[in-house]
């Protein structure tokens, strides 16, 4: 409506200032009033144009307000994604612990099973040992039972040599030999020696420092006397073994 009306003015404005001039020169009086109505229709040209302007800021301003509903939908989509990848993010993060939860109660009652199994390989061995030592002692029992008598005497001296005396092995086979001394049979102090379970170089050694304390010996003696055969009859390693021990 602004338009029309500015349009409206401005062709009254100029048609009534050309008869105004016109007027003017022809000095017919109708110059002044054509002058003040082309002036009013200036005026009307100018509300119309102004009209006009604000008309346009009107409608550029509808836009404007079409804007921001898109903005505050795109606000919306961009809350909405954010809150999606949030829960996104917790489900995941969520489905990640729950995974290493599992994957500690899976190595757990591996372990604990591992463990079971050790426990069990353990109890398992032990029972075979005990059963081995049981087997061994009744077969001992059986063996002392088939032994001779004798056989089971001249060990049980051989032991009270070794023992109380601190003789070595070969000693001991010539005291259970002799007739001067047990006169056992052969077949039995054999046996004696055979089965007797001793440690003979610390028999060497104290029969060593026996000579030593008593006699006053040299090492070189020492030595001579407990591998003669008419002395102790420990073995050279043995009689070494004493002669490097001896303090």
């Amino acid at each position: 409506m602004g338009m029309f009306f500015g349009i409206v003015g401005f062709i009254g404005f100029i048609v009534l200032g050309i008869m105004g001039i016109i007027a003017f020169f022809k000095k017919n009086g109708k110059a002044k009033r054509n002058f003040i109505i082309s002036g009013v229709l200036f005026i009307v040209f100018i509300v119309g144009i102004v009209n006009t302007g604000t008309t346009a800021e009107n409608t550029n301003k509808e836009p404007v307000a079409v804007s921001g509903e898109e903005s505050n939908a795109e606000n919306e989509t961009k809350k909405a994604d954010v809150a999606l990848a949030a829960d996104k993010a917790d489900a995941e993060a969520k489905a990640k612990t729950e995974a290493e939860n599992k994957a500690k109660a899976d190595a757990d009652a591996k372990a604990a099973e591992e463990l079971k199994k050790q426990e069990e390989e353990a109890k398992a061995e032990e029972a075979k040992k005990k059963a081995e030592e049981e087997k061994k002692k009744e077969e001992a029992k059986a063996s002392e039972k088939s032994v001779p008598r004798e056989y089971t005497s001249a060990l049980k001296k051989a032991e009270s040599y070794a023992k109380s005396m601190n003789m070595s092995k070969a000693g001991i086979y010539d005291q259970l030999t002799s007739e001067y001394g047990e006169n056992f049979p052969k077949e039995a102090a054999q046996y004696a020696i055979d089965n007797i379970d001793f440690d003979w170089n610390e028999n060497a050694l104290k029969k060593a420092k026996s000579y030593a304390d008593s006699m006053s010996m040299s090492n070189s003696a020492i030595y001579d006397q407990l591998i003669s055969e008419y002395g102790e009859k420990f073995t050279k390693e043995e009689a070494q073994y004493a002669i490097d021990h001896l303090e």
